[in-house]
């Protein structure tokens, strides 16, 4: 009965936040918050309130009051004790750790002048109170001693597979603003589970920044790497083949693809695209060579243009089919990071131009903690044909 009762309740915000009113939705997350935290208390005690059980672990003792300052608004919430005080909500500190780099980057812009009466407003909003320098010094620095942690852990797994990819955010260098790129590592380790190796900015993707991101990754112990995927960039690839010497590279299909149809008139895309899936999505790569062929030959007399490239780069796209049937969807691309630069695009574009490079990096580096979190709780490929790239590879190095 309880239950239906809350059910009821939830019911009733749920349609209050639905009609716009702000409130609502305010009292919608509270709600969800506070019936999660209680969810958390009962996992870790190993019961439910009453319940009698042979796992339980504890018993409660009441509540402590808390507040979340969040965007909807602050949360008022109650936060389970047990008796003998070890349980400690994960809640708040995964919440508020992109939170915080959030407000930062904001504050900063408004403490150093860059800002201008409505990122006041932003700061003041998500905090409830206007910011001072202090506050701002506090904040950041708690941030950035953890996420330096972060940014420095060794790699203690195996990753065969590695995932490469940059995105470019709006950084205020004195009086100019510059277009600045942020370089993100993903690894898949042979137990099959992702985690972001780490994040960096760099002015450009030329050969030597991506030889810094690699050397780093190398002395924090990244080993085990037996193919890549990424894009096209020259700087990249002649940094992959620099210190990855031996492994298999695999360009972006979805890159690639985009690159040719914006080369073909738009009535002719439809076409051109079923041609091209036929190479990428062929069941091996005897196939998919027929089909790449057969693409170059079509194509030779109405886009000559676009014959050439397919036959000049065609065969970077089908390093994939040496690598395990199953892996093949999920490895062809860089597709899997595109969740990631949702994240990241959602937060930044809040900010629009950072104040500096450490603020760019404090966000997404704080997103990319979450987020690995949260790719932890499950597995994202099956390893266990992960043998029979090794031998190719051997048999290739022969």
């Amino acid at each position: 009965m309880t239950r239906r009762s809350e059910d009821t309740g939830l019911l009733g915000l749920w349609q209050e936040a639905c009609e716009g009113e702000g409130e609502g939705l305010r009292r919608l997350v509270e709600h969800l918050v506070q019936r999660i935290l209680g969810e958390e208390v009962s996992v870790f005690l190993g019961a439910q309130s009453y319940e009698r059980t042979d796992e339980r672990r504890g018993y409660r003792n009441g509540y402590k009051p808390r507040v979340l300052k969040t965007r909807v608004g602050k949360l008022e919430l109650q936060v389970p004790k047990d008796r003998e005080g070890r349980f400690q909500t994960e809640l708040f500190e995964r919440y508020q750790r992109s939170e915080k780099a959030l407000l930062a980057a904001i504050a900063q812009m408004y403490v150093q002048g860059v800002s201008t009466r409505k990122v006041k407003a932003i700061t003041e909003e998500l905090c409830g109170l206007e910011i001072s320098r202090t506050q701002v010094s506090e904040m950041t620095k708690e941030l950035d001693e953890e996420i330096a942690i972060w940014r420095s852990r060794p790699l203690e797994e195996v990753y065969p597979y590695l995932v490469l990819d940059a995105r470019y955010e709006k950084v205020r260098r004195g009086r100019h603003v510059v277009s600045e790129g942020v370089l993100v590592a993903v690894g898949i380790s042979e137990k099959g589970y992702r985690e972001i190796l780490g994040v960096w900015t760099a002015d450009t993707e030329s050969e030597p920044t991506w030889s810094d991101v690699f050397g780093e990754l190398r002395e924090r112990g990244l080993r085990g790497v037996r193919y890549i995927v990424s894009d096209d960039h020259k700087g990249l690839r002649l940094a992959i083949d620099r210190y990855f010497q031996g492994a298999l590279w695999q360009r972006c299909q979805v890159h690639f693809i985009r690159n040719i149809l914006a080369r073909v008139r738009k009535g002719d895309r439809a076409r051109v695209l079923e041609l091209l899936r036929g190479i990428t999505r062929a069941c091996d790569l005897e196939t998919a060579q027929d089909a790449l062929k057969r693409a170059v030959e079509v194509l030779r007399i109405s886009y000559p243009e676009v014959a050439g490239l397919l036959e000049e780069c065609g065969e970077e796209i089908l390093t994939v089919y040496q690598i395990p049937a199953e892996h093949r969807k999920k490895m062809c691309s860089t597709n899997m990071l595109e969740r990631v630069n949702q994240e990241i695009r959602r937060r930044t574009r809040v900010v629009r131009i950072f104040p500096d490079d450490a603020s760019c990096v404090r966000l997404v580096s704080s997103l990319a903690v979450e987020i690995n979190e949260e790719w932890m709780g499950r597995q994202y490929l099956d390893m266990g044909e992960t043998q029979e790239l090794t031998q190719v590879q051997q048999f290739e190095q022969r």
